[in-house]
């Protein structure tokens, strides 16, 4: 089964074992009828952790899972990263991706000079910006029509036309 980072477990709430979530997705209605969250173990691997009960408020999701029932068991899970099975997601229209598809793409000029791989990505008023990373330099790619011409999501790249002056 493959998994996408869905948020990270940011503190406990309460005595029972209810634990907040801060999501990373746009729209956290994906986790409303889930009955599985999947908690990273210590290598990062998904685990598995059945619902009893979940609650949105804003970007936040308040969980409590089977078998963690006080304090101390949801103490152990803050910090880690939360999964959830990647078939939830939308498909998404030609030329859209999800972020976490691009980050780690290499990427190349349209002359094939080569300019890192994805490290991150931001958004910003008017576009998403890759913070693309090479041995010795970081380059701000704006994710726009026109810079971005070509992903291969198989082959693992990008290739862009710079703007003049970045």
């Amino acid at each position: 089964m493959k998994f996408f980072e869905a948020g990270e477990i940011v503190k406990t709430r309460g005595l029972r074992g209810c634990v907040k979530i801060l999501s990373f997705l746009q729209s956290p209605d994906i986790f409303e009828g889930i009955e599985l969250i999947y908690v990273a173990d210590k290598f990062d691997r998904p685990v598995p952790y059945p619902l009893r009960k979940a609650d949105r408020s804003g970007r936040f999701i308040f969980a409590q899972f089977e078998g963690i029932s006080d304090i101390d068991a949801a103490q152990k899970l803050v910090g880690r990263k939360v999964f959830l099975p990647r078939d939830l997601l939308e498909a998404l229209p030609d030329g859209e991706y999800y972020w976490q598809d691009l980050i780690g793409l290499w990427v190349t000029d349209e002359a094939g000079k080569a300019l890192g791989r994805i490290e991150s990505i931001f958004p910003t008023g008017s576009n998403d910006v890759f913070v693309c990373r090479n041995e010795n330099d970081e380059v701000l790619i704006p994710a726009i029509d026109g810079v971005v011409l070509h992903v291969d999501l198989n082959e693992g790249t990008m290739t862009v036309k710079m703007p003049e002056g970045l």
